[in-house]
């Protein structure tokens, strides 16, 4: 990818016990309110003795985060020890290990350690398998490290942590340990891709580039690749599509890939809002924070980062990405409010609002992608402000016509960390973007704003299962959240969605 580097840490596994790691940092977690607990519980007496008034000393009670750096001062064995706060052992969660191991890599690497140990034994946690427990770690771990510094001058970069030894307690486990420190890497690096494309600015990222780098992808994962270009979406009647990209000097590109990693089996299309640079159009945006909106193409960027891991995993899934690219400009040739133009589907829609140009490109989008007769469609957009009220910054807004669908969805994101809340599509919202003259609006007023955007993007669908991610509130942070998402764009919906594919995967050997 050229978006983003793949990361150098090197990640190995070893056997045996981890205060025996000579010379090492290690970083551990402690669950609070407990005693010596995990590896360190078998350490020699003496040193015993001294890590408990170290940590008496210290007030350190392993409260959720809390960090604690220990020099045990002896001549074998463990030289530096970080432990994380963990919380209540009944609170823990994927997501908190995940956390508190970002925690503790930062803290790692703040005081220069170039080389960390991680316990990689599930039983400390009381569930899960060491390829699990890897993976998560190894996630928490490349992810709370992003940095965006190639655009800078001069010597700024950090000295990262450049090797990562996972402990398990057997030789039988170093294999699994190594497949979910190998799972976790990849996800993390497709992760800090989809971050790089929605931090970089729009004068680089534009549609050619993000055309670019899905051919990257498509050439490394051996994968079909179409480009449209705005003649080829003239000539198939993408008026919605094009409405958009009618006030940009910047080439439109409607990018189309194919992954088979199976046979025989309709695909799952995922589908990316992918506009590089919102100002509104004619229905012009605020100028206050308007620099932001070169992440508006978050949605194209999390399906671009998903069809990277599941090639390099070789999961056995069949799946199409549509990417509708193009900025969102004004000019004298920008489309007007009050204009009406014709979807691909045949569907009329009058534009009301410039500025609600994402559910056009969509339209489109999803049309084009029930030419493949798919089993499911999952689109991901930054659609909505009206989501953002509804929902905050803490989950992602979940609409769709088909509960099975949602519902698995649904855990897919509770067990990756990205949650999603349900809102409904009732057709009582219906009347709100009824056409007066055309078939529809693309805006349906204040009230609802997220639910009638989904129920506009309903009307493209059919009876395909489908369900729709309005991500504008989890997409981008103004201050890192926690440990491991960091201000700015945070690459939501690629552990999400490939946690979704993978679970679909085991539910077909069922």
């Amino acid at each position: 990818m050229r978006g983003a580097e793949k990361s150098q840490m090197d990640i190995k596994v070893k056997s045996g016990s981890i205060t025996k790691m000579d010379g090492e940092l290690a970083v551990l977690g402690f669950f609070e309110g407990e005693r010596l607990q995990g590896p360190i519980a078998s350490i020699d007496r003496g040193m015993r003795g001294k890590l408990k008034k170290t940590l008496s000393s210290e007030n350190f009670t392993g409260s959720f985060l809390q960090t604690i750096l220990i020099r045990p001062d002896r001549p074998k064995g463990l030289q530096r020890l970080i432990l994380v706060g963990l919380g209540k052992r009944n609170e823990i969660t994927e997501d908190r290990l995940r956390q508190a191991m970002g925690k503790g890599a930062t803290s790692a690497q703040a005081i220069g350690a170039k080389r960390i140990v991680l316990d990689c034994n599930p039983h400390f946690i009381g569930k899960g398998t060491v390829r699990a427990f890897s993976q998560i770690l190894v996630e928490g771990l490349i992810l709370s490290l992003y940095k965006l510094d190639r655009l800078k001058t001069g010597n700024k970069k950090e000295k990262p942590i450049e090797d990562c030894v996972l402990v398990v307690p057997e030789n039988k486990q170093v294999s699994q340990a190594e497949k979910g420190g190998a799972q976790g890497k990849v996800i993390s690096e497709a992760v800090h891709f989809v971050r790089d494309l929605c931090n970089l600015p729009s004068n680089i990222v534009t549609p050619s580039y993000l055309a670019q780098e899905a051919k990257t992808i498509a050439d490394e994962g051996r994968m079909q690749i179409t480009v449209l270009e705005r003649s080829d979406a003239e000539k198939l009647g993408m008026g919605a599509f094009l409405a958009v990209a009618r006030g940009t000097a910047e080439d439109p590109k409607f990018i189309v890939m194919e992954y088979k990693g199976i046979t025989g089996e309709k695909p799952i299309a995922l589908i990316g809002k992918s506009v590089t640079f919102d100002t509104g159009g004619i229905s012009l945006k605020p100028s206050e924070r308007m620099d932001q909106m070169k992440y508006d193409m978050s949605g194209g960027a999390t399906v671009l980062g998903v069809m990277s891991v599941i090639s390099r995993l070789k999961l056995p899934v069949h799946v199409v990405a549509i990417l509708p690219a193009t900025d969102n400009m004004p000019s004298g040739t920008a489309v007007h409010p009050g204009d009406v133009v014709t979807a691909l589907s045949g569907k009329t829609i009058e534009i009301d609002n410039t500025d609600a140009e994402g559910r056009l490109l969509l339209a489109d989008a999803l049309a084009y992608a029930a030419r493949y007769n798919p089993k499911a469609m999952i689109d991901l957009a930054t659609l909505t402000g009206a989501c953002v009220v509804a929902l905050g910054q803490h989950a992602i807004g979940l609409m769709g016509n088909q509960d099975t669908l949602i519902s698995e969805l649904q855990s897919a994101g509770e067990e990756s960390g990205e949650r999603l809340w349900p809102l409904p599509l009732w057709d009582d919202y219906f009347n709100q973007i009824k056409g007066e003259v055309a078939d529809l609006k693309n805006v349906g007023g204040r009230a609802a704003g997220a639910i009638t955007a989904g129920l506009f993007l309903k009307q493209f669908v059919g009876e395909i299962p489908w369900v729709h991610l309005d991500i504008a509130g989890t997409s981008w942070y103004s201050d890192a959240r926690h440990p491991y998402i960091p201000k700015g764009a945070t690459g939501i919906g690629v552990r999400l969605l490939v946690r979704y594919l993978t679970n679909h995967s085991k539910r077909k050997k069922r």
